[in-house]
Protein backbone atom coordinates (compact mmCIF):
# COMPACT_ATOMS: atom_id res chain seq x y z
CA UNK A 1 0.00 0.00 0.00
CA UNK A 2 1.52 3.57 -0.74
CA UNK A 3 1.52 6.06 1.62
CA UNK A 4 0.05 9.39 1.54
CA UNK A 5 2.53 11.91 0.62
CA UNK A 6 2.66 15.41 2.47
CA UNK A 7 1.99 18.52 0.64
CA UNK A 8 2.91 21.80 2.28
CA UNK A 9 2.64 25.24 0.41
CA UNK A 10 5.21 27.73 1.08
CA UNK A 11 4.71 31.04 2.32
CA UNK A 12 4.93 32.35 -1.15
CA UNK A 13 2.51 29.74 -2.05
CA UNK A 14 0.02 30.64 0.56
CA UNK A 15 -0.08 34.38 -0.70
CA UNK A 16 -0.43 33.31 -4.24
CA UNK A 17 -3.02 31.15 -3.47
CA UNK A 18 -4.81 34.30 -1.10
CA UNK A 19 -4.61 36.19 -4.16
CA UNK A 20 -6.84 33.81 -5.53
CA UNK A 21 -9.17 33.47 -2.67
CA UNK A 22 -12.42 33.58 -5.11
CA UNK A 23 -11.43 29.76 -6.44
CA UNK A 24 -8.87 28.85 -4.23
CA UNK A 25 -11.33 25.95 -2.83
CA UNK A 26 -11.18 25.15 -6.07
CA UNK A 27 -7.40 25.18 -6.60
CA UNK A 28 -7.34 23.29 -2.84
CA UNK A 29 -8.76 20.53 -4.58
CA UNK A 30 -6.19 20.32 -7.47
CA UNK A 31 -2.95 20.38 -4.76
CA UNK A 32 -4.99 17.92 -2.43
CA UNK A 33 -4.33 15.40 -6.21
CA UNK A 34 -0.54 15.20 -5.33
CA UNK A 35 -1.45 13.68 -2.10
CA UNK A 36 -1.99 10.45 -3.80
CA UNK A 37 -0.62 11.40 -6.61
CA UNK A 38 2.50 13.21 -6.43
CA UNK A 39 4.23 13.10 -9.91
CA UNK A 40 1.00 13.93 -11.49
CA UNK A 41 2.63 17.36 -12.71
CA UNK A 42 5.06 16.56 -15.17
CA UNK A 43 8.55 17.39 -14.66
CA UNK A 44 10.64 20.61 -15.96
CA UNK A 45 13.78 20.72 -17.57
CA UNK A 46 17.12 22.90 -17.95
CA UNK A 47 16.92 25.97 -15.46
CA UNK A 48 14.08 24.26 -13.70
CA UNK A 49 15.39 20.72 -13.31
CA UNK A 50 14.01 19.09 -10.17
CA UNK A 51 10.60 20.95 -10.10
CA UNK A 52 7.27 19.54 -11.28
CA UNK A 53 4.40 21.59 -12.57
CA UNK A 54 0.91 20.89 -12.39
CA UNK A 55 -1.43 21.95 -14.75
CA UNK A 56 -5.12 22.58 -14.01
CA UNK A 57 -7.66 24.93 -15.30
CA UNK A 58 -10.44 27.08 -13.25
CA UNK A 59 -13.78 27.68 -13.91
CA UNK A 60 -14.15 30.66 -15.96
CA UNK A 61 -10.73 31.74 -14.85
CA UNK A 62 -8.35 30.11 -17.32
CA UNK A 63 -4.96 27.75 -17.52
CA UNK A 64 -3.10 27.41 -13.94
CA UNK A 65 0.15 26.02 -12.84
CA UNK A 66 1.29 25.04 -9.28
CA UNK A 67 5.24 24.80 -9.21
CA UNK A 68 6.39 22.21 -6.61
CA UNK A 69 9.30 19.82 -5.02
CA UNK A 70 8.61 16.53 -4.52
CA UNK A 71 11.07 14.46 -2.18
CA UNK A 72 10.51 10.41 -2.62
CA UNK A 73 12.22 9.53 0.07
CA UNK A 74 10.06 11.80 2.99
CA UNK A 75 7.14 11.63 1.30
CA UNK A 76 6.75 15.60 0.51
CA UNK A 77 5.50 17.82 -1.79
CA UNK A 78 6.33 21.50 -1.60
CA UNK A 79 4.60 23.69 -3.57
CA UNK A 80 6.51 26.92 -3.75
CA UNK A 81 4.41 28.85 -6.57
CA UNK A 82 0.61 29.13 -7.91
CA UNK A 83 -0.37 31.00 -10.93
CA UNK A 84 -1.80 31.74 -14.11
CA UNK A 85 -0.12 30.11 -16.86
CA UNK A 86 1.26 32.89 -18.59
CA UNK A 87 5.02 33.55 -17.40
CA UNK A 88 4.68 30.58 -14.99
CA UNK A 89 7.69 29.26 -15.66
CA UNK A 90 9.54 32.25 -15.79
CA UNK A 91 8.27 33.58 -12.61
CA UNK A 92 8.68 30.12 -11.28
CA UNK A 93 12.52 30.68 -12.06
CA UNK A 94 12.85 33.44 -10.23
CA UNK A 95 10.95 31.95 -7.02
CA UNK A 96 13.18 28.33 -7.24
CA UNK A 97 16.06 30.07 -5.11
CA UNK A 98 13.05 29.90 -2.27
CA UNK A 99 13.45 26.19 -2.20
CA UNK A 100 17.36 25.76 -3.53
CA UNK A 101 18.04 22.46 -0.83
CA UNK A 102 14.63 21.07 -1.54
CA UNK A 103 15.58 21.22 -5.26
CA UNK A 104 19.17 19.98 -4.65
CA UNK A 105 18.01 17.08 -2.81
CA UNK A 106 15.16 16.39 -5.61
CA UNK A 107 17.51 16.52 -8.14
CA UNK A 108 20.15 14.38 -6.25
CA UNK A 109 17.44 11.66 -6.21
CA UNK A 110 16.38 11.87 -9.70
CA UNK A 111 20.18 11.32 -10.45
CA UNK A 112 20.26 8.42 -8.59
CA UNK A 113 16.92 6.73 -10.15
CA UNK A 114 17.99 7.40 -13.48
CA UNK A 115 21.66 5.68 -12.56
CA UNK A 116 20.10 2.59 -11.57
CA UNK A 117 18.01 2.01 -14.96
CA UNK A 118 21.33 1.87 -16.44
Amino acid sequence: MKSEVVVELTKAAERDLKALWKVSEEVVEHLRILKTNPERGHPLTGCLQGIRSLEFSLKSSGQYRAAYVYIVKDFKVTVFMIGPHENFYKQALKRASLVKDLLSQAREEQTKKSQKKK
